[in-house]
């Protein structure tokens, strides 16, 4: 039985998720936003797990600044942007690129824009916010061309296959973070040296691995695959924080954070992703409630208990 069960639960999740993406396209705009801003609301009125430790790194972000009352409204903001990042991105592949163009507001172009005409490949240093998605379509149209990303393999490979086709069909080029026929790493490095852009998320590291740095003033690590990559192929490495706006997205991309300075490569891994941390937390400080991390990102920092059991 448990043999059967390991089959047929990872194939019914891939056919839920296939589902409900076919149907969230064919609902109205209108619709598929409202049903999902409610969604929003009913996860943070049920306040589970995911959602009492979003609450608790919001309040990390937030410098502990806020009464109980703003923290919840606040988390409510946080999960109603969430649930909008996934309607957008059900929706995502039906909507014109010329639209999510128009609809983009961008803030420090002249970063990219001055590596990119000194002739250097770029790596793009991005944390968990806004719609990381829809950014994509805008930089593949400013680009003119593909950028290489990385996706965590799901289970199962069906569903994975999934989201590495929606993300080809707005422009991007992917490879698996693990179980690829090359190492990851690899690829993206010699993509780099093709002169190409490279796009990671890179605010939480997974598993045990990870550059120790302050985030927020508090110790967390972060991956140093960006860092490392700008540091092994000259590539400029640029830290860029996505946005919602009313009627769209928002682009910040920062100054690019330097690599030079120490003689061990470790060390400069380490001060770039640093520097690539402090950008994270200026950018998301500035609309906190698009950041959507309901994982856990400090050490000493768990999930905020029940509201009834709170002091």
């Amino acid at each position: 039985m448990s043999g059967l069960r390991a089959r047929v639960l990872p194939r019914l999740t891939d056919l839920g998720y296939a589902a409900g993406w076919q149907a969230v396209q064919r609902l109205p705009e209108p619709v598929a936003r409202g049903a999902f801003d409610a969604a929003g609301r009913y996860a943070a009125g049920r306040a589970g797990r995911g959602a009492r430790q979003l609450r608790a790194n919001l309040r990390v972000a937030t410098g502990g600044k806020l009464s109980e009352d703003q923290l919840d409204e606040l988390t409510a903001r946080a999960l109603r942007s969430y649930a909008r990042y996934w309607q957008e991105a059900f929706r995502l592949p039906r909507l014109d690129p010329a639209r999510v163009v128009g609809d983009t507001v961008v803030r420090g172009v002249e970063h990219v824009a001055a590596a990119r005409d000194a002739g250097r490949p770029l790596v793009m240093a991005l944390p968990h916010s806004g719609n990381w998605d829809a950014a994509g379509v805008w930089f593949v149209d400013w680009l003119g061309g593909p950028f290489l990303t990385v996706a965590e393999r799901l289970r199962p490979e069906s569903l994975y296959e999934r989201f590495v086709a929606f993300r080809e069909t707005l422009g991007m080029r992917v490879v698996p973070l693990t179980g690829g026929s090359r190492p990851s790493a690899t690829v993206l490095r010699e993509w780099l040296d093709d002169g190409g852009v490279v796009c990671l998320l890179a605010d939480r590291a997974l598993g045990d691995g990870g550059v120790p740095v302050e985030f927020f003033g508090r110790p967390a690590t972060m991956p140093g695959g960006p860092a490392l990559l700008a540091a092994q192929t000259g590539a400029a490495l640029l830290p860029m924080v996505c946005r919602f706006t009313a009627r769209g997205w928002e682009l910040d991309f920062r100054p690019e954070v330097p690599l030079d300075g120490a003689t061990r490569l470790r060390d400069r891994v380490r001060s770039a992703m640093q520097g690539v941390a402090d950008a994270f937390a200026a950018g998301i400080a500035e609309q906190p409630e698009d950041w959507h991390v309901p994982g856990r990102i400090w050490a000493d920092v768990p999930p905020d208990p029940p509201a009834g059991e709170r002091r």
